[in-house]
């Protein structure tokens, strides 16, 4: 009997936990990450989570040790089979049980190469280049792996399938992409361009990518592969002078290709087309403003949706309601049978000599651009 309430008190069962007396240590609480994933962390031992808010669910070994004083053997249990933390690179640690994600892959490359006691996050000791960087961005066919990170000559780290550490005299601007630091396009670009192994078409593909994107200018391309001394190299130089020719996709490439084995004119590649009081037209991929001619290469990918097949032909309908006679190709036509395609090209371009009404649209916005290669 309480004597206060009165009441009676309960008897406890076997099955019932009693609470725990003061001074007595508590159990291990659960803790919630960033990413919502359980951890078992004992109250006597200071969490990392501050810093692996900021990083994505990460950190390095000696941001737990030093920054959050956690012993190193508490982090060799943790990382243990089956335990809530995993070891993603040597000293650096992800906090989850779950797998990383592209993000945290790329950050962690970043943790890795930076120097330790600096603030990873600034991109003054590291900052991701290359491939990886550039895929964060958006560009397709860039490779997320291995993943490409520059840090400040004479310092050198080793490397592994995971992440290269590029010890670069020229330390660029960083910016912050998705929590990462990385170079900008432009330097990104010209790192993936320096140490890919993929093929020449690959190459051509992502730096036309960037520039197509918005990312860059071609011109601005052109000075980092220059700065780099890249331009010795034919397939890169063969990339920037389609670059700076108004090109925006292996295709157009291709075609420019086949074009100049031919005697026909030189034309404009991706030139903006105006009517005579201002409005924009279209932006052909190869236009003859002499003769009124365009060539459209439409893939599959881009143009065979329902929405963008009618936005084809509305284009289409809006040149030749000016006057501009339109060849159409797929890539695979240019490439599988460009005989036919020039004969199309030929003979339109062969019948505008002697049109009494030459088209009504004005080539603004790009000239034939001069390719200064110096290395």
């Amino acid at each position: 009997m309480n004597p206060t309430t009165g009441t009676t008190r309960p008897t406890h069962t076997a099955r019932s936990r009693p609470a725990t007396r003061p001074g007595r240590p508590s159990r291990a609480t659960p803790t919630l990450t960033p990413n919502s994933t359980p951890v078992a962390t004992l109250t006597s031992t200071p969490t990392p989570h501050p810093t692996a808010r900021r990083q994505l669910n990460l950190a390095t070994r000696h941001q737990l040790t030093t920054t959050a004083g956690i012993p190193p053997g508490t982090i060799t249990s943790r990382t243990r089979p089956g335990g809530p933390w995993q070891r993603l690179l040597p000293r650096v640690y992800l906090l989850q049980t779950g797998p990383p994600d592209q993000r945290q892959r790329a950050l962690a490359a970043v943790l890795y190469a930076a120097e330790p006691g600096s603030d990873p996050l600034s991109g003054d000791t590291a900052a991701l280049t290359g491939g990886a960087a550039l895929a964060l961005l958006g560009i397709r066919e860039a490779p997320y792996t291995p993943a490409d990170v520059l840090i400040r000559a004479p310092r050198k780290l080793a490397g592994s399938p995971e992440v290269r550490p590029y010890p670069t005299s020229r330390w660029p601007r960083t910016i912050t992409v998705s929590g990462i630091p990385s170079t900008r396009p432009v330097r990104a670009a010209a790192d993936f361009a320096a140490r890919t192994d993929e093929p020449a078409d690959r190459i051509r593909s992502v730096l036309a990518q960037v520039v197509q994107s918005g990312w860059c200018h071609p011109h601005d391309l052109h000075a980092e592969l220059r700065a780099a001394r890249l331009l010795t190299r034919p397939t890169i130089r063969a990339a920037a002078a389609e670059l700076l020719a108004g090109v925006r996709s292996v295709a157009e490439a291709q075609a420019r290709d086949v074009l100049s084995t031919t005697d026909l004119p030189t034309p404009l590649w991706n030139a903006r087309l105006h009517t005579p009081d201002g409005t924009f037209l279209a932006s052909p991929d190869a236009y003859w403003p002499d003769e009124g001619v365009a060539l459209e290469i439409d893939s599959a990918e881009y143009h065979y949706n329902r929405d963008s097949w009618h936005a084809t032909l509305h284009r289409r309908l809006r040149l030749e309601s000016h006057g501009i006679l339109v060849v159409s190709a797929t890539p695979s036509m240019i490439r599988d049978t460009p005989s036919e395609v020039i004969a199309a090209l030929r003979t339109l371009l062969t019948l505008t000599t002697t049109r009494p009404t030459p088209p009504t649209a004005l080539a603004r916005g790009h000239q034939q651009l001069a390719l200064p290669f110096g290395s």
